[in-house]
């Protein structure tokens, strides 16, 4: 695939210094894409990330932010815009999983955790962006790409299903906030990846050998794959493409 021209608006990726978030924050700069590598903690792993987007001949730059926080949301986006210039593009990456275990075993804090992250953050960082990239506005139109999660679909029985909810919050908002914008010049998609070989699968060891006779690929996928979803969904290729929920899950 042809590299994009480099006068693109910028991509802000949040929680972009580790897993699928960094595979998308490098192929983003790898096609041409200003790049914001927004953090939570990890300034080193992020800066890394930036590093190899610069070396690739791209422009990036590391933000720190959580996203939980309107204040930092805030900030995200206004810095990116004075550091980068016009975004064109969001990726509502960033989502957290605590509180593993039946539902009997899930405490308020955990719950709370996981729904201000995966859902209050992503329809903050939504609004910041809809509010810069609107048509109506005077932006010039762009693209998001919601990361949501087959369990949405499944449900996480016996796991995480409050962490499933919470990705079918992610689902219902990417389809309403798409029917909202599409006459702004935004679209709105999102992405559902299956079983990632990320370190979201650390707390439990053995999770993604033990399912993977369960994807009918018989594997376990990598986060370039999924990154090359969410490119496909910010690029002009999808032009014609809003509303969607794009499983990225073998089969599963």
């Amino acid at each position: 695939m042809s590299v994009m021209p480099h006068d693109l608006g910028a991509i802000v990726v949040t929680g972009a210094s580790r897993g699928i978030g960094a595979a998308i924050a490098r192929l983003a700069g790898a096609r041409g894409y200003p790049v914001v590598v927004n953090f939570a903690h990890d300034r080193e792993a992020a800066e890394k990330v930036v590093r190899e987007i610069v070396d690739g001949g791209s422009r990036a730059t590391a933000i720190q932010g959580d996203i939980a926080k309107e204040s930092q949301v805030l900030r995200l986006f206004d810095t990116a815009e004075r550091k980068l210039g016009r975004i064109e593009g969001l990726v509502n990456n960033a989502g957290i999983v605590v509180g593993i275990g039946p539902l009997t075993d899930l405490d308020a804090r955990a719950l709370a955790e996981v729904l201000a992250i995966n859902v209050t953050g992503t329809v903050l960082c939504a609004r910041e962006a809809v509010r810069r990239m609107s048509t109506s506005r005077g932006g010039g139109g762009g693209s998001i790409v919601n990361i949501s999660s087959i369990a949405a679909r499944t449900g996480g029985p016996g796991e995480y299903v409050h962490y499933a909810a919470s990705k079918g919050a992610v689902d219902s908002f990417t389809i309403g906030l798409a029917r909202e914008v599409a006459a702004e010049g935004i679209r709105v998609n999102a992405v559902a990846p299956g079983l990632i070989e990320t370190e979201i699968h650390a707390a439990q060891p053995g999770r993604l050998e033990r399912l993977k006779p369960a994807v009918p690929m018989k594997r376990i996928g990598r986060p370039e794959e999924v990154a090359e979803a969410v490119l496909w969904l910010l690029s002009p290729a999808a032009s014609y493409t809003t509303g969607a929920v794009l499983e990225v899950g073998g089969g599963r």
